[in-house]
């Protein structure tokens, strides 16, 4: 788990001294420290694909000590999601290749339209710029990345919508405020359930709140749900206490085997 913060992290720019505004959360528990979400998924064999590049990455990756990617997954276009990518030159370094990535058409012509230069022709020598090698995807497809079969399913994020995607017995939700029945069907028989929850309560217009996620969980029934994409709201250690058995918040550098 790379970063397991909303849009502007945990804490946010500002506060009374300038240090971040923390809301709820108290700033002594270091797994409140939520930087923008993305996960990276290593398989048995040890491919590593990354899910979304977020404005954070390049310090994630030194924090979870991640030396290597082998493709990448875009759940959407939202720049706490692509922000990132001009770290991908030094992955396509280490990797000596242009690096696969993944993502619905209309998000591959937005990133297009925001990192032209990323998608440029590669001339072979050396990597002073980003380069991706895209591949159109779309929600319903299971798709082969770095090794494994991805299973993609359409998640209603508001005004857009977003990729959720499901490997084996792991699936991951971020940026949802909606779930249709083929994406329940997609999750049916999941084990571990990382998904997002921006608060508490109270509406929004794009993500879930707990009460939301809790009522998908009743449904689906998985051994493990771990809470992502957290507001400032949702302090970690008051959470803990409170959740039912099964449900967990997330943080940053978390790692999940299944």
């Amino acid at each position: 788990m790379l970063g397991s913060g909303g849009s502007a992290g945990v804490p946010l720019i500002g506060g009374p001294d300038g240090r971040g505004d923390w809301g709820g959360c108290d700033p002594a528990e270091p797994r409140n420290h939520r930087t923008r979400a993305g996960i990276v998924i290593e398989t048995e064999a040890g491919a590593r694909l990354l899910i979304d590049t977020p404005p954070d990455l390049r310090a994630q990756l030194l924090a979870c000590a991640v030396p290597r990617v082998d493709a990448i997954l875009f759940t959407h276009a939202h720049a706490d999601h692509i922000a990132g990518l001009d770290e991908v030159r030094i992955l396509n370094r280490i990797a000596g290749r242009p690096l696969p990535a993944y993502a619905e058409a209309h998000v591959l012509k937005e990133l297009a339209r925001r990192f032209d230069y990323v998608f440029q022709p590669w001339d072979g020598r050396g990597f002073l710029r980003p380069v991706l090698e895209t591949h159109a995807v779309a929600p319903g497809d299971t798709v082969r990345i770095a090794g494994t079969d991805v299973r993609l399913f359409d998640q209603d994020h508001g005004f857009v919508r977003t990729l959720g995607l499901r490997v084996g017995d792991f699936a991951y939700s971020t940026d949802v405020h909606g779930l249709d029945e083929a994406a329940f069907a997609a999750l049916a028989g999941v084990d571990t359930w990382m998904v997002g929850c921006f608060q508490r309560s109270g509406p929004h217009t794009t993500h879930a709140n707990l009460e939301t996620v809790l009522a998908w969980v009743a449904r689906l029934a998985p051994r493990r749900t771990i809470l992502t994409h957290m507001g400032p709201d949702m302090d970690f250690a008051s959470l803990a206490r409170s959740l039912p058995p099964g449900v967990e918040p997330g943080h940053d550098g978390l790692v999940v085997t299944c």
